[in-house]
């Protein structure tokens, strides 16, 4: 159950927002992805266009499972768990082309290619980075992308970013074995956003930290694989995204949070001079790099609208 004792207690204080997205019927499986298990949430009607969300670096497909069913009502809306992150399995030595060629795979085998339509990505964060490599690799199968705060700076403003002791999404030690914790207060203690930042709505914190761990015997340990920290997580990787984003074939926009840490008004900016003129790129009021965290009701308003747009637009 979404809706755990464990971290809702008797939920007495969720939203019944909250609680209603979470009671409309979805779908929950896998698929098999290269000889790995891939973890699927599901929502709606097969029959109507295709949306294929991502989600951000050692997160899990759940941070979408209260957005997603605002868009079921009119798509076919499936969100997956990256590989070595949630319930999917781990994959050593998957780099980023082989993480683009994934999404592309799981858009197969969940059926999202079968509609009338091409399917629509939406990532966040290094989700979204996997889009821009999905979307390079094959633009024709896709009607576009939606980039949700993805790390795009100057190179000086990176390299600034880098020298204050803060990592790139991807960033650890493979080498590190896996933290157990002996209950799950404790556990629950140590869960952290990267970047660091408050939620903007405190109980989806203690949503999204209990579906990223697991029991393991008589303790609980996170379902991510220490293997996804091995990775050619390089600084050319991200000094290059802006150019990759304005280089991407095929139709993009970009959402991000207003008081991001990673995106802000001088990376769209930036992206303007890079050649991106034509990318709309939209800022979500009061939130900042977790969007869905943060203002999870205009996140999923501003989705709906671009998506209403593109729709109208074919």
């Amino acid at each position: 159950m979404d809706i755990d004792p464990i971290w809702a207690n008797d939920g007495a204080h969720l939203p019944d927002w909250f609680v209603d997205a979470l009671a409309v019927p979805r779908e929950e499986g896998f698929v098999t992805v290269e000889g790995a298990e891939v973890h699927y949430l599901r929502w709606g009607d097969r029959a109507k266009p295709g949306i294929l969300m991502a989600h951000g670096f050692l997160a899990h497909a759940r941070c979408w499972a209260f957005i997603a069913p605002f868009l079921a009502a009119d798509y076919h809306v499936v969100a997956y768990d990256l590989a070595g992150m949630g319930d999917s399995d781990a994959r050593v030595g998957i780099d980023g082309d082989g993480r683009g060629r994934e999404m592309i795979a799981v858009a197969e085998a969940t059926g999202l290619f079968d509609g009338a339509e091409p399917p629509v990505i939406i990532g966040h964060s290094f989700g979204a980075g996997v889009a821009v490599t999905a979307m390079t690799i094959a633009a024709e199968r896709f009607a576009g992308a939606i980039i949700c705060d993805l790390m795009i700076m100057r190179p000086e403003a990176l390299a600034a970013y880098w020298r204050g002791g803060r990592g790139s999404p991807g960033s650890g030690d493979p080498n590190k074995p896996a933290s157990r914790y002996p209950d799950y207060p404790t556990a629950r203690a140590r869960y952290v956003l990267a970047p660091p930042q408050p939620a903007g709505e405190p109980f989806l914190m203690d949503y999204m930290a209990y579906h990223s761990l697991r029991r393991d015997g008589d303790a609980w340990t996170w379902k991510f694989s220490p293997a996804v920290f091995a990775r050619g997580n390089s600084a050319d990787e991200w000094m290059t995204m802006g150019r990759r984003v304005a280089a991407a074939p095929g139709r993009l926009a970009i959402v991000y949070g207003e008081h991001s840490a990673l995106f802000g008004r001088d990376s769209a900016a930036y992206l303007r001079e890079l050649g991106a003129g034509t990318i709309p790129i939209v800022a979500v009021p009061n939130a900042r790099h977790h969007l869905m965290l943060d203002e999870p009701i205009a996140f999923a308003t501003g989705l709906r609208s671009i998506l209403a747009l593109w729709r109208s637009a074919r």
